[in-house]
């Protein structure tokens, strides 16, 4: 969507992509954000940096996708095909009633974890966390499916993720929204 409305600005004002991009992309950024990034160091104090980081200079990136900040939010399918916004690793861990160690490994590595009887999955897709959480019903179709046919359990996991009626609901809902 940001890459559609970068190039509709690059027409319109006679800019590069990549101008047109980076203002699409601050324009987008909360208010937090857009004080920190002119800043040295995008405002975080040397003191409270790991020695390593601090010894290479002044800070120009931080990949905010890893430690899944409160920042940017992620969206989570339910089992009743409901779509949860979450941002930052507590928040995710709160939603899902684990630790925030099972969520932090889980969003950084991919794979599955049962919880109270449902299954919570990550895949890791262009190298963002795409999470759905299905139901000990699904689970079992799941695990079913990748035994008589020979997939994995994640490749299992999403054809019966896109076969549930009510998890796809609000994907197609959120599909809608966006105007794609």
């Amino acid at each position: 969507m940001q890459f559609a409305e970068a190039e509709q600005l690059a027409r319109a004002r006679s800019l590069t992509i990549l101008d047109a991009a980076f203002h699409v992309f601050i324009r987008t950024l909360p208010d937090e954000l857009k004080t920190k990034l002119p800043q040295k160091n995008l405002g975080l104090d040397y003191r409270t940096l790991d020695r390593t980081v601090a010894k290479g200079g002044d800070i120009k990136y931080i990949d905010f996708r890893k430690d899944w900040s409160p920042h940017f939010k992620r969206l989570c399918i339910m089992p009743d095909g409901r779509l949860v916004e979450r941002g930052g690793l507590e928040e995710f861990a709160q939603l899902h009633g684990v630790t925030s160690a099972q969520a932090k490994t889980l969003v950084e590595q991919g794979g599955t974890l049962e919880v109270n009887g449902e299954i919570l999955a990550c895949q890791i897709v262009n190298g963002q966390p795409a999470v759905a959480r299905f139901s000990a019903k699904n689970y079992i179709k799941a695990k079913e499916l990748a035994a008589t046919m020979g997939l994995h359990v994640m490749d299992a996991l999403s054809e019966v993720g896109y076969n549930d009626p009510a998890m796809m609901r609000g994907l197609v809902r959120k599909e809608l929204a966006s105007g794609r």
